[in-house]
């Protein structure tokens, strides 16, 4: 990862303020940004990802670092009787609060503050939890990882989609140089914010590897964890079953 990347990481200590100002200055932009950034596609793999999840059983679904409610909204249209979207920007929640207004849609979705090493809901109290986009910018994923666990029905499901690194070099080089040098100048010229879009790339070249990951949803209380890729490895949908 270029050295100029590593300086828009925060200090482990510093991250969770890091990233509640982080997305409280961009949330106004965050959605428009998300759509044109990746040509729409992002929109699909939402959806592809909840489509790991049983609708036809009405579930209660948590949604956590829900942002601006999209996977919330999708997961209530495909059939979810209650969702609870749960994240640390209130600048996010209150878009988010706005979107779900105007769809009529108070009383199916929840927007909640809180935080994924401590989230604020009861044990056992949902039967499908999801985090898209969100993992890599929890201060400890083991613990928002267990905490998923905890609040999810015997036999819940969680879902988890997030960026990956395409594994064939030539598209790895092609996403590198946009992930890392085209992003940040689009993501800082359209949202005012140059670090906030070169911490993007900067998280994501630091994630775990798609086996570590898995591991850590076996450790975390999940059986049969299973993965597949979209749009050759830009992402990757994470499932498992709780145990």
């Amino acid at each position: 990862m270029p050295d100029s990347l590593d300086n828009y990481l925060p200090r482990p200590e510093d991250k969770k303020q890091y990233v509640r100002a982080m997305f409280d200055g961009v949330a106004k932009t965050y959605d428009f940004l998300n759509h044109f950034l990746t040509l729409g596609i992002d929109i699909y793999w939402r959806r592809r990802a909840l489509r790991t999840i049983n609708f036809r059983m009405n579930p209660r679904v948590l949604d956590l670092a829900t942002g601006t409610g999209d996977i919330a909204i999708m997961a209530a249209g495909m059939g979810a009787q209650k969702i609870y979207g749960v994240d640390i920007s209130e600048g996010m929640l209150a878009v988010g609060r706005e979107k779900i207004r105007k769809r009529d849609l108070l009383e199916v979705i929840e927007m909640i503050l809180g935080e994924g090493e401590k989230i604020p809901l009861a044990d056992q109290s949902v039967d499908a939890a999801t985090i898209s986009f969100g993992i890599r910018n929890c201060e400890d994923i083991p613990l928002t990882l267990s905490e998923m666990a905890r609040t999810l029905t015997p036999s819940g499901v969680v879902m988890v989609l997030e960026f990956s690194q395409p594994a064939l070099p030539i598209l790895k080089q092609l996403y590198g140089f946009y992930f890392t040098k085209v992003l940040p100048r689009l993501g800082s010229f359209f949202s005012k914010d140059k670090s906030a879009y070169s911490y993007l790339p900067a998280s994501v070249m630091k994630f775990p590897s798609r086996d570590e990951f898995s591991q850590m949803l076996e450790t975390a209380g999940f059986s049969n964890v299973r993965r597949f890729d979209m749009t050759f490895g830009i992402v990757t949908v994470y499932c498992g079953i709780k145990k």
